[in-house]
């Protein structure tokens, strides 16, 4: 089994050429936490927002809408996402626009799909900076802002959002308590009480855990992080 950081990698290959999908889904999908594919830039976009994935694979030629402008549109959303070209030889004039979008590396067809694995694997240093482990199995993704529980996005409120936003700041920061009063200022432009505080908590508690929010009696509340006590 390859290692733990591959494990925990969700993947998005987009390529027309079912020949080649089926190969690279065959060689590598596995190794990965999920291994999804679309077949042309328009499908690629439409699955990129909807599953959020840590690495994108894309072919350059494809109907519809090329990798490159699919690529432009997704670093809109998330410009630090690591994005891999394939590309025929024929297709290199197209290397100094790809790096201009800010792709990450170039493969020529035909290639090994085990180099393709090495070199994600070589990211790991890159794409841990991405995420934090929180207490009960949650990830909070700083690109996205988002938190994901087993590779899926956990639905919260904007509020919510924000609170997380607020305790996430403040742990990478030296304090890493957020007060009691700024959090009210921050989540409600009226004057909140103690008690609509409570209430909030628990219920952002009810949908994700317990142990994700750390109540710091009489200062204020932390973010609960895999690993600290």
């Amino acid at each position: 089994m390859k290692n733990r950081f591959l494990k925990s990698l969700r993947i998005l290959l987009v390529e027309d050429e079912e020949k080649l999908s089926k190969l690279l889904k065959n060689a590598i999908g596995e190794s990965f936490y999920s291994f999804s594919v679309a077949h042309d830039g328009v499908e690629g976009l439409e699955m990129y927002k909807k599953i959020l994935p840590d690495v994108v694979i894309t072919d350059i030629m494809m109907p519809r809408k090329t990798g490159l402008e699919m690529a432009k549109e997704i670093k809109v959303v998330d410009r630090n996402i690591p994005i891999i070209i394939l590309s025929a030889f024929s297709e290199r004039d197209n290397f100094l626009s790809a790096i201009d979008v800010g792709v990450v590396k170039y493969f020529i067809k035909p290639f090994d799909p085990e180099e393709l694995l090495e070199y994600i694997e070589s990211l790991e240093e890159l794409l841990g900076e991405r995420s934090i482990e929180l207490k009960d199995g949650f990830v909070y993704n700083k690109a996205t802002k988002g938190i994901y529980k087993k590779g899926r996005y956990v639905t919260i409120t904007k509020k919510e959002k924000l609170f997380v936003e607020l305790l996430i700041e403040e742990y990478e920061s030296a304090s890493s308590i957020v007060t009691y009063s700024e959090i009210k200022a921050k989540l409600w432009s009226d004057e909140a009480s103690d008690e609509r505080l409570r209430t909030f908590v628990r219920r952002f508690r009810e949908k994700t855990s317990k142990d994700l929010v750390v109540n710091v009696k009489g200062e204020g509340y932390q973010i609960g992080v895999s690993g600290n006590n």
